[in-house]
């Protein structure tokens, strides 16, 4: 039980879970899933739907912190790579063709990629600190993106990209199986090889992994790239959900909430320890009470307080320091328990 209690998933989860019993005892439909025309619906799958944007650009943030890096420009990516993507449909001939909608994505994710690769070479090869390097895209990325779509917002009627944020396959919102099959593709590689022994290594002593024989540019260098190429992902999915390019509210806010679901899933911002299992229930976790919000009808201008107070509660309760309070309480109780015992035994009757 103890075992259970300290490990790192263990406080992420408790927290997810009770929302979800809050959720369930205020609103018992919550929970309730329906299948119609072979699609699941209801309240738990919008939040998987939803949580999409969200996964894919925490999952990249999540490499970028082990390396103990920071990546502050993925919300312009995503501005970017959306007004690319939406302007190339838009001009074409045919926006409504599958050819069109996929050669406009393969081209904003190369944007993406490219974007990455330009992030982690400041950072890799010219060793400027990342939040300085980040911040060179976060402010200039949309200005970018204005410029691609001359200002406005770009509106398209294309069914193959909707389909990205609301299509369906094999029941599940096509969407959530997007980002599902990226979370398993990057624990593949960062849990089942030996980049994600060489990614902790770089985090945690990058001029100690660089003498050990690591190269620790290089991993650095592609820790940013895949940030860049998901935020991209990230990017088409939002775009699709509105069918619009809004170089202005495209990731607007979410390095910060994907930095927020890193920490809440138990990585260390100081490099090197990281989960992605953890960041997937933290992404879940700033979901799930997101929907909350809306629910409880908590208007918009005090939704970020009400978002603050819980999350703040959220992390006291992971807090390595309110653990060691707690285990010094309980060891003074049961210290104290035994004597008095033993003096209540001596009290004559």
């Amino acid at each position: 039980m103890i075992r259970v209690i300290r490990h790192r998933l263990f406080w992420p989860v408790s927290c997810l879970l009770t929302l979800i019993v809050i959720n369930t005892v205020v609103r018992p439909r919550f929970i309730k899933i329906t299948l119609r025309d072979g699609e699941l619906h209801g309240a738990l799958i919008d939040i998987l739907r939803q949580s999409a944007p969200l996964m894919l650009v925490a999952l990249g943030m999540t490499v970028v912190i082990a390396t103990r890096g920071i990546d502050l420009s993925v919300g312009a990516v995503m501005a970017v790579t959306g007004a690319v993507t939406l302007t190339m449909i838009d001009g074409s001939p045919d926006p409504g063709s599958l050819s069109t909608v996929l050669v406009a994505i393969a081209a904003g994710l190369a944007v993406a990629l490219g974007l990455g690769v330009w992030n982690g070479m400041l950072v890799a090869l010219l060793r400027i600190q990342p939040i300085i390097a980040t911040l060179v895209l976060m402010l200039a990325g949309r200005g970018v993106a204005l410029l691609i779509t001359d200002g406005f917002i770009t509106t398209v009627n294309s069914p193959p990209l909707k389909f990205v944020a609301s299509g369906y396959v094999l029941g599940l919102p096509f969407a959530f199986i997007l980002a599902a099959v990226a979370v398993a593709v990057v624990g593949l590689f960062e849990r089942r090889t030996a980049l994600g022994v060489l990614t902790e290594a770089v985090g945690i002593n990058p001029e100690a992994s660089r003498l050990a024989g690591v190269r620790s540019r290089g991993i650095v260098l592609g820790a940013y790239i895949l940030s860049a190429t998901l935020a991209g992902a990230a990017g088409i999915v939002y775009s699709s959900n509105i069918m619009a390019a809004d170089a202005n509210a495209a990731g607007e806010l979410i390095e910060l909430y994907a930095i927020l679901a890193v920490v809440l899933g138990g990585t260390s911002l100081l490099g090197g320890k990281f989960s992605i299992a953890g960041t997937v229930v933290g992404v879940l976790i700033i979901q799930t009470l997101n929907s909350t919000i809306l629910f409880l009808g908590v208007p918009s201008a005090e939704a970020p307080v009400f978002f603050a107070i819980v999350v703040i509660v959220v992390v006291l309760i992971q807090s390595p320091s309110i653990h060691k309070i707690a285990r010094k309480v309980t060891r003074r109780d049961r210290a104290a328990g035994p004597p008095a015992a033993i003096e209540a035994e001596k009290v004559p009757v």
